[in-house]
This record gives C-alpha cells, structure tokens and sequence, in this order.
C-alpha cells in the first residue's frame, strides 16, 4: 500500500491539475515534488521566487519552451503568491513572442480575470487590444499549427472582451469602437450601428465619440447603397450625417459629412431616373413624366436633369402634351375626342338666339362626374325639364287666329274642346 500511495496521489494531481498548454502538465510526486511532465529540468521550486528566478534564467538562455513551462508552475503551484501575476503576464509576451497571439490572448485574458488589481494590468490591455488590431486587420487563427482564414468574429470577441473586462481602461472606447469595426466588416450593420452608437453613449467625452457617430452614417450609407437605394436608409442616413455636423463642427470629417450626403441626394435621383425609365418603357408616359420631373427639381443642372428634361420634350412631340398631364381624368382617345367636339358643336349651334329649327337629341355619354342639376322652367304652363344637354328648345311660335289676332296657345288637357 505504500508503494502504490505515490502514484495514486499522481493521478489524483493529474485529476484535480488539467494538463497545461506547452511543453507538458504539471504534476505532484510525494517523493519529488511538483514538475513538468516531459521536462526533467523544470521541477517547480519550493518558493516562488526561486520558481521566478529559474523561469527567468530559461528565458534569458533563450529556452522559451521551458520558461513557459516554468512560468506556468508557478501560477499553478503558488497562484495566490505576488509574483503570480507577474508570471501570467511573462507567458502571454512569450506566446506572443512564439508567434502564437491567438493564445497570448487568452493568457492575457486570465490575467484580467484573475488579477483585476495587478500593477501590470494597463500594460496587459495594452498587450490584448494590439492583438485585436492584429485579428481586425488580418491576422489568420491557427489550428494544429496551420493557419487558417482570418476571422472577424474572433476580432470582435477580442475587443468584446477588452471591453468587457477593462470597461474604464483608456482602451475601452477604442475597444469598443473596433467592436463595430469587426461587425462592419461581416456586413452586421445593424449589430455594427449599434456597437457604435454604445462608443457616444458610454464615453461622449472620448476622442473616438465623433469618429464613431459618423461611422453610424457612414454604415447607413452603405445599407442605401447595397440595398438597391432604399429611401428608407437614405433618410436614416442623412439624419446620423446631420446629427454628426451638428454636434461636432470641428471634426475633420465634418467635409467627408457633407460629401456624403450629396451622394445620397444623387443616389436618389439615380434611383427615381430608374423609375421614370421604368414607367417611360412600359408607355405609362403620365407616371413616366412625373418622375422626370422629380429628377429635374432634386437635382437642377445635373446630368440626370439633362437626361429627364430631353426625354419629356421627346414624349410631348411622340404623344403630345395634353396626354401627358396628370390628373384624375382618363384617357380619351382620339375618336372619342371627335365625337365630343362635334356634339358640342351643334349645342353651340342651337343655343344661338337667331336658331330656328328641332331641339338637338344628344346621344348619351358614360358619366365622368356628377352632372350638374337641371333647371326648370319657372312658367307654370311648362313643368318639364329641359332635354338633355341643357338648351331648351324654341317655343313654339303663335299663328294669327281671327280678326288677325294672335292665336292662343292649345293645350291638349283631355277633356272635349268647347266651341268657338
């Protein structure tokens, strides 16, 4: 039984202490103390400053395998010691060192979450957001050794965590700021504007705070313009320019601002030159000249002006101009327009004081509005209306009856007719 209690209390270190990355995990014999397995010359020393001084002198002989090893020791034996922190730190410079930044990170990382008042914790944020910048502007993740494609997600979790776990370090709005710059460039602009919209509401008085509220106009601009000109973006667009020049005037990129928004004023006027080409093409020339229109008075002088202007002088020579003009009223064809000047033609004939002649019978036509009510005689020997198309036709004229008198007017009431 006392032979085998040295290698149970192995297995339950090995148990209880995960193995670690690098050279090998670290392990507790009864009869030997703590170690690296795999490496003979790293046995953990019975203090941490003799732990600290060892790891030192492997990394000055250039030995960096062993030197993190050691420095791993170290934070694992004697985590609660102040030189702890120091050693956490030492492995993420030589991950770094290694060419392995992806884990230098998350070296770093413990290092806030273990030792939040390290006297090097500055320098350890310092040390993650130069790391970030690296994923952001690039830098390709390893696996196995083998690099892969870069990863923006990976960036945007780096500068999330920066933010996370140092919110009020000098780095933070910057931080923060990449965090929309990460999901800007996987094309999240909604998550995007609102990572940067989090830069002016968490640090206002930062130097970024301007940077980042035109970036929320600057991703608005780029959904109007993927987004097959939205007019809805447009508008949202414009508003984050306009609140961008009022609220910081001196910013250098107030010109780039209003830049910006004449592009968006052309970009629409592109988009409705398409829909009145649209509408030109499927002959609907009313909608068509409407649009024309609407290019001429957003952009007067500009080539698309040009365009619309030269285009509405063509349809009012192809098709004339009273087709053209907008309003309720339907079509009407030519025939129909014939039709219509000859009728009233012959209204006007016979509403001539000097007609003589039959009422005109006007042939019924499809109701456009409402008609107007008709008037009625006022003479109670004629109660009816007047025909249709309102003249009245001529009175009968009075014929000359005995004695040369004129005659009076019969009436046909039904009843005999009395003598004369």
């Amino acid at each position: 039984m006392l032979k085998a209690f040295p290698v149970t209390l192995t297995l339950l270190a090995a148990a209880v202490l995960p193995p670690q990355l690098g050279s090998g995990a670290i392990i507790y014999r009864s009869n030997e103390g703590w170690s690296v397995e795999g490496d003979a010359s790293s046995a953990v020393e019975s203090s941490a400053v003799e732990q600290m001084k060892k790891a030192e002198a492997l990394e000055a002989s250039g030995n960096s395998s062993g030197a993190l090893s050691a420095y791993r020791g170290l934070v694992k034996v004697y985590s609660s010691s102040v030189l702890a922190p120091k050693a956490q730190r030492k492995i993420g410079l030589l991950l770094e060192k290694t060419g392995d930044p992806d884990k230098a990170y998350d070296a770093y990382d413990n290092y806030l979450t273990k030792y939040s008042k390290g006297e090097d914790f500055d320098a350890v944020v310092e040390s993650m957001f130069k790391i970030g910048k690296l994923f952001l502007e690039g830098q390709k993740r390893r696996v196995l050794g083998m690099p892969l494609a870069a990863s923006m997600s990976r960036a945007q979790a780096m500068f999330e965590g920066i933010v996370k776990r140092a919110p009020y370090s000098k780095w933070a709005p910057l931080a923060q700021f990449n965090v929309g710059q990460a999901l800007e460039k996987q094309q999240k602009y909604p998550e995007a504007i609102a990572a940067y919209q989090q830069v002016f509401v968490r640090y206002p008085n930062d130097a970024i705070a301007d940077d980042a509220l035109y970036q929320v106009g600057y991703v608005r601009l780029r959904e109007f313009r993927e987004g097959s000109y939205d007019k809805a973006s447009a508008v949202k667009a414009r508003q984050a320019f306009d609140e961008f020049i009022s609220r910081f005037p001196e910013s250098e990129k107030v010109p780039q601002a209003r830049e910006n928004l004449k592009t968006l004023e052309t970009g629409q006027t592109k988009n409705v030159l398409a829909i009145a080409k649209f509408y030109d093409h499927s002959k609907q020339y009313k909608a068509a000249v409407i649009y024309y229109n609407d290019v001429i008075q957003q952009m007067p002088g500009s080539p698309e002006s040009e365009i619309a202007k030269a285009r509405i002088a063509q349809l009012k020579d192809q098709v004339g101009e009273d087709a053209l003009h907008a309003g309720p009223e339907k079509a009407e064809t030519g025939e129909r327009a014939a039709a219509r000047r000859k009728l009233q033609a012959r209204v006007d004939t016979v509403s001539r004081p000097d007609y003589v002649g039959p009422p005109v019978a006007m042939a019924k036509q499809p109701v456009e509005s409402a008609p107007s009510k008709p008037k009625l005689r006022t003479s109670p020997e004629n109660i009816g209306p007047v025909p249709a198309g309102g003249v009245e036709p001529p009175l009968p004229e009075q014929g000359a009856g005995r004695n040369g008198k004129p005659e009076a007017l019969k009436q046909d009431t039904g009843l005999p007719t009395p003598p004369e």
